[in-house]
This record gives C-alpha cells, sequence and structure tokens, in this order.
C-alpha cells in the first residue's frame, strides 16, 4: 500500500512577529533544525512513498529547508487549511493509498506517534482516522463527541460545545490520516466557511460522518508531542521539552550532563559513552563525539566530528575535526575546516581556520593559524601569526614537523618552513626555511647608555 505524507507549511506566522518578510514560520530554527525540519526527521522513519510540503508565506525559505527531502507544492493564497490540501492533487488524486496530514509548525511529534496513527488506520480499515489526546484542560479546542459504542459521531468546536460537551477531555489535535482517493474526492465538495471564506480540512471530518464513512481515532500519550508553535514564547517552551526528551536519552546512553537544564543538544548529535558535558554546552548540527570526552563549561561545537579522550574547555569549535586525546582551549577558536589530528594542544586564545595540524602539535596560546598545514611534534610559540591575506586573497603556509617557531613571530603566507628547523622569536619570514635552519628576521638591537637620565629631561622631571 502507497502511504503519503502531506506537510502543511504555508501559513504566514504573524505571531512570530518577524521583520523578515521572506522568513516563514516553519524556518525558524529550534535547536539548530528547522521547525519543519524536526517534522520531516520524524516522517523519515515511516519510510512513506512520497512526502510533499505545502508552502505559501516565506515560501523560497522553507523551500530550501525541504529540498532534497520532500516534494514542494505552492499555495498562493491563503484560503484554509482545505485549499492547501487541494494544491496538492495534481500529484495524488486518484492514486490509491493512505494519506497522512501533519502540520510543519508542530516540531515535538514522534516517530513513534505517527507510526501508530498510520497502523490503526491500515488495521481498522478506516476512511479517516483522526489523533487525539487527553488534556486536562481542554479550553479552545475540538472535543470528540463519541456514542455509546465508542464510535465518534462528531467534532465540537469550543465555541460551539455546551457545558457537558465542554467537559469532554479527549480532543482534536489537527493530525489526520486519509484514504486518499476519498479525501481528493471530498475536498471537490468542500464549501467555504461563511465568516472567512476559506475552506477548512476540519469540514471533511463531518463530511465523512455524514456519509457514513469510517472514522477512527488513535491516541497520543503525550499531548505536548501535538503543539503547534504560533510564537516565540512557545518556541522557547517547545525547546525546553525537547531539551530535556534528548539530554534525557543521552544520559540514559552513558553520557553525563552535569546540567541538563542549562545544556542545549541538537537532535541529530551522536555522543559516545563516559563522555563528561558540563553546563552551558551548545552542541548544535551534525556534531560526532566518540567515547571517554570531556567538554567543558560554555563550549559550542557545530557541525565536528570529533574522537575518543579529548579534553575541551570552554571553547568554539565549527566544521571540523578533531582527533584523539587532544587538549582545547579554553577559549580556543577553531573556526572552520580545521582537521587536529592527535595528542595535540590547541590553548588559550587560539584562532584556527582552514588548517591541518598533526600528530603531537602545541599552539599553547595567544596564536592565529589561518590557511596552513604544520607538522608533527611541532611547537608553535605565543603570539605567533601566519598572515595569511594579502588584501586580495589568501595564501597557504606549510610547517614541517618538529619545527620549534619562536614566540612573537609572523609568517607570511605563502612560505614553506621545512621540517627541524627553528624561527627565532620576534622574526617576520617571508622567504622559505630550509631543513636545519633556523630562520631569523628582526632588526638588530641597540641600547643607549645612560639614556633613562636623558629621557627624564626630556619630559620635564
Amino acid at each position: 500500500m502507497n502511504i503519503f505524507a502531506i506537510i502543511m507549511a504555508a501559513g504566514k506566522g504573524t505571531r512570530m512577529k518577524s521583520l523578515d518578510s521572506t522568513k516563514s514560520k516553519v524556518a525558524f530554527d529550534l535547536l539548530g533544525v528547522p521547525l519543519v525540519g524536526h517534522v520531516i526527521n520524524a516522517l523519515k522513519p515511516l519510510k512513506l512513498d512520497r512526502t510533499i510540503t505545502i508552502v505559501g508565506h516565506g515560501g523560497e525559505t522553507t523551500s530550501k529547508v525541504v529540498e532534497g527531502q520532500s516534494e514542494i507544492v505552492w499555495q498562493r493564497e491563503q484560503k484554509g487549511t482545505g485549499h492547501a490540501v487541494i494544491q496538492v492533487a495534481p500529484l495524488l488524486e486518484g492514486k490509491q493509498g493512505t494519506t497522512l496530514i501533519v502540520s510543519g509548525d508542530t516540531p515535538l511529534i514522534t516517530t513513534k506517534s505517527l507510526d501508530q496513527l498510520v497502523q490503526t488506520h491500515i488495521q481498522g480499515k478506516f476512511d479517516l482516522t483522526i489523533l487525539t489526546s487527553i488534556v486536562h484542560q481542554p479550553f479552545g479546542y475540538g472535543r470528540m463527541i463519541r456514542n455509546s459504542k465508542g464510535q465518534v459521531t462528531a467534532i465540537v468546536e469550543e465555541i460551539n460545545a455546551n457545558e457537558e460537551e465542554k467537559k469532554i477531555k479527549e480532543i482534536n489535535t489537527g493530525f489526520y490520516v486519509f484514504n486518499n482517493s476519498l479525501l481528493f474526492q471530498n475536498l471537490r465538495d468542500l464549501t467555504p466557511n461563511p465568516k472567512n471564506g476559506e475552506l477548512n480540512i476540519t469540514s471533511l471530518i463531518k463530511m465523512f460522518m455524514d456519509k457514513g464513512l469510517k472514522v477512527g481515532t488513535s491516541t497520543v500519550d503525550a499531548f505536548e508531542e501535538t503543539l503547534g508553535i504560533n510564537d516565540r514564547a512557545q518556541l522557547a517552551e517547545a525547546r525546553k521539552i525537547m531539551q530535556h526528551r534528548i539530554n534525557h536519552q543521552h544520559m540514559v546512553n552513558g553520557v553525563t550532563i552535569e546540567n541538563p537544564d542549562n545544556t542545549f543538544i541538537s537532535p541529530q548529535v551522536v555522543i559516545g559513552q563516559d563522555t563528561t558535558i558540563q553546563s552551558g554546552v551548545y552542541l548544535i548540527g551534525k556534531v560526532t563525539i566518540g567515547i571517554g570526552n570531556f567538554i567543558g563549561a560554555n563550549a559550542v561545537i557545530e557541525n565536528t566530528t570529533i574522537g575518543q579522550g579529548n579534553h575541551i574547555e570552554s571553547s568554539k569549535i565549527i566544521d571540523s575535526v578533531v582527533g584523539n586525546q587532544n587538549l582545547i582551549g579554553p577559549y580556543a577558536h577553531l573556526r572552520a575546516h580545521v582537521v587536529l589530528n592527535d595528542q595535540a594542544r590547541v590553548g588559550n586564545f587560539v584562532e584556527i581556520k582552514a588548517a591541518t595540524l598533526q600528530n603531537g602539535v602545541k599552539v599553547a596560546h595567544l596564536s592565529y593559524l589561518g590557511d596552513c598545514e604544520v607538522g608533527e611534534d611541532t611547537n608553535i610559540g605565543c603570539g605567533t601569526i601566519i598572515a595569511n591575506y594579502d588584501g586580495h586573497k589568501k595564501h597557504k603556509t606549510v610547517i614541517g614537523k618538529n619545527v620549534f617557531v619562536g614566540s612573537g613571530s609572523t609568517l607570511v603566507s605563502p612560505v614553506v618552513i621545512a621540517d627541524e628547523t627553528l624561527i627565532a622569536a620576534g622574526s617576520t619570514i617571508v622567504n622559505d626555511v630550509k631543513k636545519g635552519e633556523m630562520g631569523i628576521a628582526r632588526s638588530r638591537q641597540t641600547n643607549k647608555e645612560k639614556y633613562y637620565q636623558e629621557w627624564l629631561k626630556k619630559i620635564g622631571k
């Protein structure tokens, strides 16, 4: 049986109060992933035959987010949820199968709940299956009305509910599974809402019931999974829920998170056992961390692979690869495209960009290495700068193995420093240094005798 998914992502999101008119609500970030990205990630394990996202307001932004993961159709005019689904007709109308309809602003939904909804629909041979939830305070939600046999007979919205109906705790969450053929057949019969002129998908529910079609339900255990994000306060609440969910799972898997309430980990992150993560850490994007690492307070690591046994103190690492048993920080910055092999030391206030550091390299403090290669067991002294930019383009420097670069040196790219060489402290190196040589490039020191007394006279003391 074909299984399709339609993601509703065309809404304007006015309550997000964004000044960026090109940004859709579903493109807002939640722990390093756009809202609609979380929904797609929940759908992927279902092995759907087709996934289609309906975009509208900020559609260019949404399209970029879902590109390669979903087909895209446009709702050029905002005429309601039913009107949105009609835009999918050229792709799905007339096809046999099952269609799951979800909202792109519900990032907390889980694969388990979606799969349960689909399986309930298929096994029960329903024409429409509604995902419901039991909530203690159902105010504002449509109530599920059932007959004495437990069958759904109606959904009553809050505004139309009588006092007895308002006491019902089972509500409609807005997730549906339809018989695909019947879905598009009945969409053509929708009539506009007299109050706003919109075609609403909820009208299909009554239509199916009135026609005697088989309507079933599946109940989600945790109502929070179905929460939609309408403003930034709700976005913050969703972040807390997801943060707790992700951190809890890592701790169950053998990771020590010292302050889970103040640790932020994206859902794609993989962390090995016996790794310790201190407070204030951000692990964003596609991060993989091996076993036995220590990630110190307030570290920020994005889209990076880290091996085993590293000690990383309060540093920022972006788009890089870190090997094993390295010491990094505090306050180091691996900016992008850095490969740090094994047993290296990158210390306080060191910045590295587009560089490869081989085993045993030491850059202890206050240095900048950009567009370079550094060989094994080389020591980079304090305050060393690689001047890699000539005002027009970047150039590369190569430093060999077993090199000692003295403090306060400047290496002007492009330059090659061969194996087993020395660079004298304070030198500005503009030419290659061959194996066994010491490069020295600085003015000769001159000491003027008794000059201190002359200086005092000049300043009037």
